[in-house]
């Protein structure tokens, strides 16, 4: 432990801790850009700065390490001066079209200049004067807002291993974008929108145009059919200023019909039927000689990344189609021959905390069961709370309501889906039934939750040992396909049976597309809210929801048979990296 003093106080803290961090535990605030908890520290914004006391020696509190017996003054006319001057620069390059932005009122520049009432600025303006990028929808890059901090750039490379962004030129020609000046639909982007979500402005953002929903749903020729994702419910309410790791699922439903979908599913049914399948398919590999491990294939970034990264691996992935797209595939046939409707009468929406389903819901023919697309338009959960505003809907004051059957009950295993290790532990409770004919003893398995790069447990199914493993953050998963590859040429046993990826630092509870400022403690509290709503469920298997086996004993047959292999499952295709 060192001691030092900030602004008169002292604080002890652990050796290696940030002036940036020791001035947190005094509740005292430094204004920053480009930090984030996430990412290392490098100093680039320089709003950070503090001064050594007695001297005029600045430092910068992101990447200084406290030393025993420092004197620190954060806060002083000085220093209040130096920040102003950053952020004048910034702002010379930085347009003015606030009113515009998706960031409007959500910017960590816009906050900042509103705390310094920045009016007016001494520095001319000079803009970049660069295109948008929009060859991804889900991603979109307006170098024009950007302020260099970087963010983007580190999330993209040191988190996921992506490498779809990079600094291009030098000083004030300085612009960050794909490599060799392409564009992002020929860069390696996967899509997951880490990138946006860590952008402290409005340069990375996507463009989904929410006046085709609303139209839809003043359209009286159209039924509209609504499902949400199960981390939405908990995330949403932090943009309604709720406490982080409140579950909003009744208030969502109440929220979409008085928005005007006319039906209000959720995709945790989806995930019960993506477990009936996958769960069938992986006994099946694992008792017939399949192709072990087996990787799960719920996450679209990590399909993607799969697609143009490890073409070897391909035949090792779950042909299991997510529960968003089971979802859509069962709304637009089994549920329309209950209605009488035709698929193409149908305007399926989906909200989902990641910005790659956008992507998923066209990757291919695969994704249209019924002639149409399974899933017309998918917003983010960021959307949808733009869209609960503009209906002008208290939302945090709501009444709670139910989903509409068939397609809304859900068990507990359904929900978390949206936690890392969630889709692990969900196939491994109706696994083992599958295989042993009745439930394990306890169904929490706890080993494959929480926050760690990768996790693992052996169970006996059967009395057979089976590994299973889970990887979060795109990052971390070089280094267990490694494992596989290894184990591969040499002849021997796989390390793992079965792998869980998700592309998502925590899984989907922090995907791209929901609520901006995720950090650990954030992640564990929506993971947290899943885990209670599991607990809280009557029933927690997915094999054991009523409306699950009601599907398959009047329209599916059985798992991973030939009408359900028709309907809920897909292929992979081997793409270049830069397309």
């Amino acid at each position: 432990m060192v001691t030092i003093t900030i602004n008169g106080k002292d604080v002890q803290v652990q050796e290696g801790t940030t002036i940036l961090q020791a001035a947190k535990k005094l509740n005292i605030n430094i204004p920053t850009l480009c930090y984030s908890p996430d990412l290392p520290a490098w100093a680039s914004c320089g709003i950070c700065i503090v001064r050594l006391a007695g001297t005029a020696k600045m430092l910068r509190a992101c990447c200084t390490v406290a030393a025993d017996g420092m004197k620190i003054i954060t806060h002083d006319p000085v220093i209040n001066k130096a920040r102003r001057t950053v952020l004048e620069l910034i702002l010379s390059n930085h347009p003015d079209d606030c009113l515009r932005c998706q960031r409007n009122n959500n910017c960590e520049l816009q906050k900042l200049a509103a705390e310094f009432g920045l009016r007016t600025n001494r520095f001319d303006k000079i803009l970049k004067d660069q295109p948008v990028d929009d060859s991804y929808e889900e991603v979109v890059l307006d170098r024009n807002k950007c302020i260099n901090c970087g963010r983007c750039v580190e999330a993209c490379q040191i988190m996921q291993n992506v490498w779809a962004l990079e600094y291009t030129g030098r000083g004030d020609k300085t612009v960050i974008g794909p490599v060799s000046g392409v564009d992002m639909a020929h860069s390696p982007c996967v899509r997951c929108g880490q990138c946006a979500s860590h952008c402290p402005v409005g340069a990375i953002t996507t463009h989904n145009p929410l006046e085709t929903v609303w139209d839809k749903l003043a359209d009286e020729t159209v039924v509209s059919a609504v499902q949400i994702a199960p981390s939405v419910r908990a995330g949403l309410g932090e943009e309604f200023n709720l406490p982080a790791g409140t579950l909003t699922t009744q208030k969502i439903y109440t929220a979409l019909r008085m928005m005007g979908f006319k039906y209000v599913f959720d995709t945790n049914f989806g995930a019960d039927l993506t477990i009936m399948e996958e769960a069938t398919e992986f006994v099946e590999r694992l008792t017939k000689g399949g192709v072990l491990p087996m990787f799960t294939s719920c996450c679209p970034g990590w399909v993607d990344y799969a697609e143009k990264n490890y073409h070897d691996l391909l035949p090792h992935l779950s042909t299991a189609k997510s529960p968003q797209q089971m979802q859509g595939a069962m709304t637009k046939t089994y549920w329309a021959e209950q209605m009488g409707l035709k698929p193409e009468q149908i305007f399926s929406v989906s909200v989902m905390p990641c910005t790659a389903k956008a992507y998923e819901a066209r990757r291919n023919d695969d994704m249209k069961s019924s002639g149409a697309p399974d899933v017309d338009f998918v917003m983010t959960t960021r959307e949808l709370a733009a869209m609960i505003r503009q209906a002008g809907i208290d939302f945090t004051n709501l009444e709670e309501s139910a989903a509409d059957s068939p397609l809304g009950p859900y068990s507990g295993a359904g929900t978390i889906f949206g936690a890392t290790g969630g889709v692990m532990e969900a196939a491994v409770r109706s696994a083992y039934n599958f295989v042993t004919g009745k439930n394990l003893g306890d169904i929490n398995l706890t080993p494959v939750r929480g926050l760690e790069a990768v996790k693992s447990a052996e169970l006996d199914v059967g009395g057979t040992k089976v590994r299973v493993a889970v990887v979060h953050q795109l990052g971390n998963v070089d280094a267990v396909v490694q494992q596989v590859r290894e184990a591969r040429e040499a002849g021997k046993e796989p390390p793992y049976h079965f792998i869980e990826v998700m592309a998502c630092r925590g899984g989907c509870v922090a995907g791209g597309g929901q609520p901006y400022g995720v950090t650990d403690a954030l992640r564990s509290k929506r993971a947290d809210a899943l885990y209670r709503d599991d607990t809280d469920c009557v029933v927690r298997c997915s094999h054991e929801n009523p409306e699950i086996q009601k599907l398959y004993k009047t329209y599916l047959g059985k798992p991973c048979g030939e009408k359900s292999h028709h309907l809920l499952h897909t292929s992979y295709t081997e793409r270049s990296l830069y397309n």
